[in-house]
């Protein structure tokens, strides 16, 4: 990490590792971002800065055609310097809080085709236990949109495979209950068949709870995030996915693929668990040119004008 940045900053950057608990990386990063800051005013206190030139700082950090997401951290360090040497500093005033954080735009993975989910799933192994656990996982997260956090907290009490149906704790414990496609119901129950989940069981569980986990790992215990993650990846690297597809690709490709295929957004919303629409609107986006198919072929005055008719 780089050195030399006053003591101000030293002690923000101590407020932020011991009150606040953040990690070494973010650390890493606000320290650059602080640096970089120090270097645009120079020999100048900060009680000499002003707003207008944090604003000037701010220009100069887009003309470098930095991406918007690191222009936005930049600022965020930049405030919460001013501020925190406001509260515990003793500067007069605090000339950082009424500039704007640049707005992030919202990125959106591109999802799979239809084709290439049928070839991802082509190139799993299921003569192996990994192999009908991974195609478990993958049609599930698929199948139903779940988090990859969500798929590996899953118990075995959480399926009902007789309805069709998978019980899932969401972000902040809330739970949903999500349908099991035919693919992903067929696919539990080869895992969880002879041959599958059985054939990973330890002779003994080293953890409470590792019992009841769906999805096990090499060592019988519960299966991690990064497990699953890796996995994933994996099979990416058989189907000639590994630039593309990660385990968030594949949900956002279920509800991209839902609403291609008619599905209500209120509908999708359900399934993917979200607490507002507008959050389901920004990550189902749907290209113009499927809105415009739609649109045409759904409003009454929204057909195209007969060839040869006048205007």
């Amino acid at each position: 990490m780089s050195a030399g940045l006053p003591v101000a900053a030293e002690e923000f950057l101590s407020w932020l590792a011991v009150e606040k608990g953040r990690r070494p990386s973010t650390l890493a990063a606000y320290r650059r971002d602080l640096a970089a800051y120090y270097t645009w005013i120079g020999d100048r206190p900060l009680a000499d800065v002003r707003e207008a030139d944090i604003e000037s700082y701010i220009a100069k950090l887009r003309a470098t055609g930095r991406a918007p997401a690191s222009i936005a951290r930049a600022v965020v360090a930049v405030r919460s310097l001013h501020r925190f040497c406001a509260v515990e500093g003793g500067l007069e005033r605090d000339v950082a809080s009424d500039v704007a954080v640049p707005r992030v735009p919202a990125g959106l993975p591109k999802p799979l085709s239809e084709d290439e989910v049928v070839r991802l799933f082509a190139v799993v192994d299921t003569s192996q236990a990994f192999g009908r656990r991974d195609r478990a996982m993958l049609e599930l997260l698929y199948g139903t949109g779940m988090r990859i956090s969500e798929l590996v907290g899953l118990r075995l009490g959480d399926l009902d495979l007789d309805g069709g149906l998978v019980r899932v704790f969401g972000k902040g414990a809330k739970e949903r209950i999500v349908p099991i496609g035919r693919m992903a119901y067929e696919a539990l129950q080869d895992y969880l068949g002879t041959g599958g989940r059985s054939e990973l069981e330890p002779e003994r569980w080293a953890r409470r709870g590792d019992a009841d986990a769906l999805f096990l790992n090499r060592r019988g215990g519960r299966l991690s995030r990064q497990g699953a993650w890796g996995a994933v990846r994996v099979h990416a690297i058989e189907a000639g996915l590994a630039s593309r597809l990660t385990p968030h690709v594949l949900r956002h490709s279920c509800a991209t693929h839902l609403l291609d295929h008619g599905a209500d957004l209120r509908v999708v919303q359900e399934l993917l668990g979200h607490a507002s629409i507008s959050t389901t609107q920004v990550y189902t986006k749907v290209s113009q040119e499927r809105l415009r198919e739609v649109y045409q072929a759904a409003h009454p005055r929204a057909k195209r004008r007969p060839v040869g008719m006048s205007r």
